[in-house]
């Protein structure tokens, strides 16, 4: 079956329902990249957003519970500015969501109020005051990673990166450690999304994508502000399609591979433009086929969808490759 046939087969009954709802409501969500948004500002909000600290998380959700459900719930304790679930591609939400309040007062009842609350039986919520996070660690990159080709594959996977420094790893030996800080804590939540979920990154035994604790900062001896490697948007290209190829090709030919066949299924697409690609590339003399998923969109650069896609395709080849 292809991505998108047995997506839309996952959960079908609380789809509808959600459906449904939506309809009778009139409320519209929206859904870019790895979350679904409701709010931000809703219908008839006058004034400028919530003032620091009115944002909550919710975790320890039920994968197959929506908006249907979890908005009116918390709207019970105060009106809602925004509201935030976070999905995967099959449609199942990822087990978490922000809810952020026209108040703190709101904010802290809300805590009050469903902080181990069953929202279904048997299943205990988890409701505390959200930290906005924006700084991921990328732990189990191999040895031979450098920081411009480290740089180059963020610029294609992730976005919003402000800055990249790699360290040799604490915990696993012959390995890196790299610390991503992030524009905001939306950015960097889509973009672990994207690295736990994709497989682009060359990984040493037992790579994991977490957030960046105060314990890992200090055994790092990390400033708040790192100074070892800055990424700005027109700072460097991301790596052009010729090139990339032309290393796919050279290392091919040193495998002794024939053409490789490609397919290529667009599953999902946002409203901001974003593209979710699912590729597969059969290589004769390859005991499997490659697959992956990638985010494409026009860039200011003038790189095509096409393009983008290619470059992150022949970017997983040459890691299977190189390793093989």
């Amino acid at each position: 079956l292809l991505p998108q046939t047995w997506t839309n087969s996952i959960n079908k009954a609380s789809k509808i329902a959600l459906l449904a709802w939506e309809e009778k409501t009139g409320i519209k969500l929206v859904q870019i990249n790895g979350q679904r948004r409701y709010g931000g500002p809703p219908p008839g909000w006058v004034g400028g957003p919530p003032p620091a600290g009115t944002e909550v998380y919710i975790g320890k959700l039920p994968q197959d519970v929506y908006e249907n459900t979890l908005i009116p719930l918390f709207e019970s304790v105060g009106k809602l500015y925004e509201f935030r679930l976070m999905m995967t591609f099959s449609g199942l939400n990822r087990g978490f969501a922000y809810a952020r309040y026209s108040s703190q007062q709101e904010a802290k009842k809300a805590i009050a109020t469903f902080h181990h609350f069953q929202v279904r039986k048997g299943c205990t919520i988890v409701v505390c005051r959200s930290t906005q996070k924006r700084e991921l660690v990328v732990d189990g990159l191999t040895a031979s990673m450098s920081q411009q080709e480290l740089e180059a594959m963020l610029q294609i996977v992730t976005e919003g990166i402000l800055s990249v420094t790699l360290h040799a790893s604490p915990c696993q030996r012959r390995a890196k450690l790299a610390v991503l800080k992030y524009r905001s804590h939306e950015a960097a939540a889509l973009a672990k999304k994207a690295l736990v979920e994709g497989n682009l990154m060359p990984r040493g035994a037992g790579m994991r994508v977490d957030w960046l604790y105060p314990q890992l900062r200090q055994k790092l001896r990390l400033q708040e502000e790192p100074s070892s490697s800055w990424v700005h948007e027109d700072r460097a290209p991301p790596p052009s399609l010729q090139n990339t190829m032309e290393h796919q090709n050279n290392l091919c030919c040193r495998h002794c591979l024939k053409k490789l066949l490609f397919v290529t299924e667009c599953v999902q697409v946002n409203p901001d433009g974003w593209r979710l690609l699912w590729y597969q590339v059969m290589i004769p003399g390859h005991p499997v086929p490659i697959n992956g998923f990638t985010w494409v969109s026009q860039d200011r650069q003038g790189q095509s969808e096409q393009e983008k896609a290619k470059v992150a395709e022949a970017l997983h080849i040459l890691q299977v490759l190189g390793e093989s």
